[in-house]
């Protein structure tokens, strides 16, 4: 399984009034062909700024890559123009936005919207774009496709919505399509079936996927490998099953803890104490170190590198160096993981909320 798309050492930085916020503290991280990769983490942990950093969507006038590549068939993305990312761009990587509302254009139809990248990118005549248009539409799932071709957005409801905003990304079939939260504006009914259905496209045009989110309940679900970021930098990385089953990193212990599960109503929701770093003056050691009931005082003094796990799974964490004395998460936090792992799998099949 090659490598799709490969992130290296990558620093970014935005110039504020206050001074520069280094928002991105050496990322790095690989996609494979056909893989999903979730990046998950609290609001302000890099996770949107990396993804738009390889679309290249930052705002030239107060960010900056400081530093890192970014690798795409050979190309370093980072230093490519706009007028080279352009062909790149809703051709090659693709990237399906959190609020499908926003994401579409008011003014025009949803056919129309679709068939923009067939016609800058794939050079068919109009007549073949919209008969592709209507395709896509079909194959998203949307009945009488060729009635809501001449559709506005409005008239569609948030999930149909999120099916016109999927069909535009994969019209070119991408290599890389980043969904950057793209279940968090609809309830939970409608996002299995959205889950069920970026899953199922996947396998028809053998896309990988850089899927964004806060939700672990969505991760399990749709997930291979599974990126955690905090600060800034990743902590942690491994399969879905070493990040949910080993954890190993305090702050994933915590991210998993806190999430909810179906009997929980009897129980205090788990929350993880203090508040996640000031990048404007980031600190010296480990940045998840005053947050951390087992920091030693090495956390505030330098930052971890990742240790090896296994061969698929690295946490940066200095619980993990041999001299570390020996920790495991607490038990309430295991209990809350058995319970995870149950609550995972009740998801409703697509069967279920197919038409909904």
């Amino acid at each position: 399984m090659g490598k799709v798309l490969e992130v290296k050492d990558l620093h970014i930085s935005f110039h504020t009034f206050a001074g520069e916020v280094q928002a991105i503290r050496g990322v790095n991280f690989e996609l494979n062909e056909g893989e999903t990769l979730a990046i998950v983490g609290e609001s302000g942990s890099g996770k949107s700024v990396t993804t738009k950093t390889i679309m290249r969507l930052l705002p030239e006038h107060n960010s900056e890559i400081k530093s890192g590549e970014i690798l795409f068939d050979g190309k370093d993305i980072a230093k490519l123009s706009e007028k080279e990312m352009q062909k790149i761009r809703g051709k090659e990587i693709s990237m399906i936005f959190q609020d499908p509302m926003t994401s579409l254009n008011p003014t025009m139809t949803v056919g129309k919207q679709i068939m923009e990248p067939l016609l800058k990118h794939q050079n068919l005549s109009k007549p073949e774009a919209k008969k592709r248009a209507i395709e896509l539409l079909k194959m998203v799932g949307i009945p009488k496709a060729e009635i809501r071709y001449k559709q506005y957005p409005h008239q569609f409801s948030g999930g149909m919505r999120q099916r016109v905003v999927i069909a535009i990304a994969l019209a070119c079939n991408p290599k890389v399509l980043i969904a950057d939260e793209p279940t968090t504006a609809l309830d939970v009914t409608i996002q299995a079936q959205i889950l069920e259905l970026m899953k199922d496209l996947q396998n028809k045009i053998n896309t990988s996927i850089i899927f964004i989110t806060h939700d672990l309940g969505v991760v399990a679900n749709v997930a291979d490998r599974v990126a955690v970021m905090y600060g800034g930098k990743i902590v942690e990385v491994g399969t879905v099953d070493e990040i949910f089953y080993n954890p190993q990193h305090p702050y994933t212990w915590g991210l998993i803890s806190s999430m909810p599960s179906l009997d929980t109503a009897d129980e205090e929701l788990y929350a993880i104490p203090g508040t996640p770093p000031d990048l404007l003056h980031p600190p010296v050691g480990d940045a998840f170190a005053p947050r951390n009931a087992y920091a030693m005082q090495i956390d505030l003094e330098k930052q971890p590198p990742m240790f090896k796990v296994s061969d698929t799974h690295y946490a940066a964490t200095w619980l993990l160096h041999p001299d570390a004395p020996k920790v495991e998460p607490p038990e309430a936090v295991k209990k809350r993981m058995r319970k995870f792992a149950n609550q995972a799998d009740t998801t409703p099949h697509k069967e279920e909320v197919k038409n909904v």
